[in-house]
């Protein structure tokens, strides 16, 4: 029987589905997200809890840098 295996994008906790097993069961609480790329491009994250997804969206989000940060506590002066 064919085996799959999800791996959260985030904290890398594995979860196997046999044939036997439905995904929807195994994955109660899983959080699966596609991005499309482009046109016929789409990636696919698997995540185990919200946390992770959470981390994962952050990461995806650009930082401000620090010393841009700290110009403006300067000029508050």
């Amino acid at each position: 029987m064919a085996r799959e295996y999800f791996v959260c994008h985030s904290c890398g906790e594995r979860v196997e589905c046999s044939g036997e097993a439905h995904p929807c069961d195994v994955l109660s609480g899983w959080l699966i997200v596609c991005q499309w790329k482009g046109p016929g491009a789409v990636d696919h994250y698997d995540f185990c809890s919200l946390s992770c997804l959470k981390a994962w969206a952050d990461s995806q989000v650009p930082q401000i840098p620090n010393v841009f940060l700290k110009a403006f506590k300067k000029g508050s002066d």
